[in-house]
């Protein structure tokens, strides 16, 4: 399991405008079953997603392809976690330690 934090590094202007392309990347990476949840951080200065996928390679590749990240006005920070303890609805996600 992974928690993508992205950190905007340009305007709101700038991110409003590649806003429409972003979620529309976000509902495929929905449909794709790779991503749980996701939404703005309070401040505004970036947002949260949470994903599941078999490696860390998978996950940046689908980063890279974030309208966010290509027009240039955010960046990932991408940390992996085991997932031991989950909520009931995510325990098709649960892992064991080690």
């Amino acid at each position: 399991m992974f928690v993508l934090e992205l950190t905007y590094t340009a305007p709101l202007d700038a991110v409003d405008a590649a806003l429409t392309a972003h979620v529309a990347w976000l509902d495929e990476q929905y449909d794709k079953g790779l991503f749980l949840a996701s939404g703005r951080k309070n401040p505004r200065d970036g947002g949260v997603i949470l994903a599941v996928a078999d490696s860390r390679a998978r996950i940046e590749a689908v980063v890279a392809e974030d309208p966010f990240v290509t027009a240039g006005v955010c960046e990932y920070r991408v940390t992996e976690f085991t997932a031991t303890k989950t909520a009931p609805e995510l325990t098709r996600y649960r892992q064991s330690a080690g």
